[in-house]
């Protein structure tokens, strides 16, 4: 019973923090730029406008594809939030990537096969910081039940502060924000042509954007195993994490992918593995 509750819980509450979160996010960026921006419930406003236009596809597969990573997406957070196992989780997770990279393929235009490729570019630069943040809890908490890592009574950064630092890189590719925007962007600007998301349009469209709202609730969960301990501490820094990541996209240009890929694999040696080295010998 307890269980159902925290799946009701996640499905119902986590794209509704996370649109307003986004909604800060719209209003932060724009003072960041001198201008007042849009009101804090913009994000809810565009999707409820998605699903009153019509969708329109090349491929009817594409929508297939789309629904299944909306699917998993939400398979994923409950996976998360219920503190099941986290080799599980994060197979689930890169699965319903891989759908959305699919679907992005199955479209016509050039714009959306090109999104998809830099979306798999972008997947492989993050997945070797993932695995070895995955290795890295384990080795702390020696268990991979995300509940045993939430709860672990001390916390974790003291162990892993270069994997921290290294998921916290990688993060700004996660999220999809400059400098690392390649595959797709959530700027005015890029409207039109959106790159992975170029040939979607209506309802849809609507369901990639609740998609990544269920995205972003479990990436601010990931931060969260960091601090678990202390559970306020890990709101403060989930926060300031998300501040900081606001503040990287407003201050710096777009990378080419060959950039990306090589500081993404050096930053997981340097900061992921040699952490991982040092806490083998110190513990």
């Amino acid at each position: 019973m307890i269980l159902f509750f925290q799946v009701v819980c996640f499905i119902l509450l986590a794209p509704i923090i996370t649109g307003l979160v986004q909604g800060v996010d719209r209003i932060i960026s724009a003072r960041m730029q001198g201008r007042v921006g849009p009101p804090v419930l913009q994000p809810f406003y565009d999707i409820a406008k998605l699903f009153q236009k019509k969708s329109t596809v090349v491929r009817g597969s594409q929508n297939v594809f789309m629904i299944f990573f909306l699917v998993f997406m939400i398979f994923s957070g409950c996976l998360f939030f219920t503190g099941q196992d986290f080799l599980l989780f994060f197979f689930s997770l890169m699965l319903a990537n891989i759908f959305l990279i699919l679907g992005a393929y199955k479209g016509s235009s050039p714009y959306s096969i090109i999104g998809a490729q830099r979306e798999l570019l972008q997947k492989m630069a993050i997945e070797p910081m993932i695995l070895i943040m995955v290795m890295g809890l384990y080795f702390v908490t020696k268990s991979f039940s995300i509940a045993t890592i939430a709860t672990y009574p001390v916390l974790v950064i003291f162990y892993l502060p270069g994997v921290f630092l290294g998921f916290l890189y990688i993060l700004t590719i996660k999220i999809r924000k400059s400098p690392f925007d390649l595959a797709t962007s959530h700027h005015a600007h890029q409207e039109i042509v959106k790159g992975i998301t170029t040939e979607y349009s209506g309802w849809a469209l609507a369901f990639i954007e609740i998609a990544h709202l269920y995205e972003l609730a479990v990436i601010f969960g990931m931060i969260y195993l960091f601090f678990g301990a202390s559970p306020i501490l890990a709101i403060v820094m989930i926060a300031v994490t998300y501040f900081f990541e606001i503040l990287v996209d407003n201050t710096c240009a777009r990378l080419k992918w060959g950039q990306m890929l090589k500081s993404a694999w050096l930053i997981a040696l340097v900061l992921g593995v040699g952490n991982l080295v040092v806490l083998y010998f110190v513990r």
